[in-house]
């Protein structure tokens, strides 16, 4: 494939960008990428490192955009209490410097954590197949008395007391699978 810029060497780099549905690609030549200031993955012309690699997939830096003046803006920069690590240092290297830092980086964190597990913040476990129907009753309970207190405390008596009914009925099956399985 041939560079889409100079049209005249071959193309050695492939980024593909999806936004909004659309995929777009781009093939570049080494010369007219760093030409470009698309270089964002290369580690000083030696090749890709893996780290910055996952930083541009994650959007942890921005990606295929040309290196001009009003991308250094001056920024606060986060950094660990503890071990002086910066937020741009943990993406250079992609691993933190302390225990630390996870409660420093946090809200950086996020973003990343949602995008990788798919929307998720939140570790659930998995339920044994054998133990699985009686624990996700348990969890479904447990969210129905939560959302039941919600609707109370916002004087909702009407379906507070359709949901009061439900979990009622809930735990007179959580009872029954108890008294079968003893």
């Amino acid at each position: 494939m041939i560079c889409q810029e100079c049209n005249q060497r071959p193309a050695t780099l492939h980024f593909t960008n999806f936004s909004n549905g659309e995929k777009t690609e781009l093939h570049l030549c080494e010369r007219c990428a760093h030409e470009k200031g698309e270089m964002f993955m290369m580690n000083q012309g030696h090749g890709f490192s893996l780290n910055h690699l996952l930083a541009g997939l994650l959007n942890i830096e921005p990606a295929l955009q040309p290196n001009t003046k009003e991308h250094f803006h001056q920024e606060e920069i986060i950094q660990c209490s503890r071990c002086h690590m910066t937020y741009p240092q943990f993406v250079k290297i992609g691993r933190f410097g302390c225990a630390h830092c996870y409660d420093t980086f946090k809200e950086q964190l996020g973003p990343i954590i949602r995008r990788l597990h798919s929307g998720n913040s939140v570790h659930n476990g998995k339920i044994p197949k054998r133990a699985g129907g009686t624990i996700s009753m348990q969890r479904n309970l447990t969210a129905l008395k939560e959302t039941l207190g919600e609707l109370i405390s916002k004087e909702e008596f009407e379906k507070a007391a359709e949901l009061r009914d439900e979990i009622r009925a809930l735990e007179k099956r959580l009872a029954e699978q108890h008294r079968g399985g003893e």
